[in-house]
């Protein structure tokens, strides 16, 4: 049980930050003016790694647990279907976001601010489903 709800605060926690994330934070790059672009992309990534960080091990470390040694009355597909949505959003980030990030690290890239919004909603809609996943299985669990 204590694993589960660790699981289900960190992401819910990761759903509302991922919502802040796509409606204003990274919207708002386009509005940095050049000088300050390369500065507030590298501070950006220092400070978003002290946010994210530990809820997102959290998340992983929880979500493995779960899937290889479910709770009784929780069905083993939706644990794993919440695992496979966690291996999309890890992928995601590495694959889409980690790479626009560096090269707004680099300076001013209004393309990049565009793609990095645009990539990111693919995180943002599999988060909000792994939170009413993780709703559903909270749910089931009292329901017991």
């Amino acid at each position: 049980m204590l694993v589960l709800l660790a699981h289900a605060a960190a992401t819910l926690y990761l759903v509302g930050l991922i919502w802040v994330v796509q409606g204003v934070h990274y919207p708002l790059f386009a509005r940095v003016g050049p000088e300050q672009a390369q500065a507030y992309a590298r501070e950006h990534v220092v400070r978003i790694t002290r946010v994210v960080g530990v809820p997102m091990l959290v998340e992983l470390a929880t979500g493995l647990w779960l899937a290889l040694r479910p709770p009784p009355g929780l069905p083993r597909e939706l644990l794993w279907t919440g695992l496979l949505l966690l291996a999309l959003i890890w992928g995601s980030t590495a694959l889409l976001q980690v790479p626009e990030h560096r090269r707004l690290e680099q300076g001013p890239d209004l393309a990049a601010v565009r793609r990095l919004v645009r990539g990111n909603w693919l995180r943002t809609l599999l988060w909000t489903v792994r939170g009413a996943l993780v709703l559903l299985l909270l749910a089931r669990l009292l329901r017991r």
